[in-house]
């Protein structure tokens, strides 16, 4: 039943939609630091480093789980080893624009323990970014690595192929095999690691019109 009479008001959008809790912007926007903003979906997750202006959010460093794919992450991106990948690429962004420190703001949601939000803020730690964060809220070592999904797929392959072929169609069908996730893990990190790479853009599609205009 809704709330009714004289005094009730009507939440703000975002609020109302589940994407924005006011009350804990206010108080990150108070503290005058930068901000980890971590956001999750069921196939990517986006880590950002946000510095609040007069002007409206400023991003310094930032990074997607697409992006991955670059230092060749064959892996799912929306597990919880992309997750901290995530956060250590957008982490040595931020470490090169001489950012030390940052509060974590994680949305909406749930500060679960072993959620990816915790293992992107664990990615941005290892990267040299300092959080005021309890970690004892990030994974273990193990699952980060992507342990769990590797003795999951070895189970199914012994016991069920055909059910482990549905299961990771799609690590299979980037040439990876699940139950090696975590050799692959430690590769794409090493990779990471040497030597950052630019991620380029989709080049925009022009009409002959406009290419030929140019060429005039």
């Amino acid at each position: 039943m809704m709330a009714r009479g004289p005094s009730y008001r009507v939440p703000f959008r975002r609020r109302r939609e589940g994407k924005t809790d006011y009350k804990a912007r206010r108080a990150l926007l108070i503290s005058r630091q930068p901000r980890a903003v971590i956001r999750a979906s069921l196939k990517h997750t986006t880590v950002q480093i946000i510095q609040a202006t007069l002007a409206g959010d400023m991003i310094i460093a930032s990074g997607n789980s697409r992006q991955l794919k670059a230092y060749g992450w064959k892996g799912a991106c929306g597990n919880l080893s992309a997750a901290y990948l995530t956060g250590l690429l957008c982490g040595s962004k931020a470490t090169e624009k001489k950012v030390t420190r940052a509060i974590p703001d994680i949305g909406m949601h749930q500060p679960t323990k072993g959620a990816r939000v915790f293992a992107s803020l664990k990615g941005l730690m290892d990267a040299g970014v300092n959080l005021p964060v309890d970690q004892k809220k990030f994974p273990d070592e193990a699952r980060l690595k992507g342990n769990h999904i590797s003795n999951y797929a070895k189970t199914l392959a012994s016991s069920n192929m055909e059910l482990y072929e549905q299961t990771f169609s799609g690590y299979l069908k980037r040439s990876l095999k699940p139950e090696n996730l975590e050799e692959h893990f430690e590769t794409v990190k090493k990779a990471m690691s040497l030597k950052p790479r630019k991620v380029t853009p989709p080049r925009k599609k022009t009409s002959r019109k406009t290419r030929r205009a140019k060429e005039k």
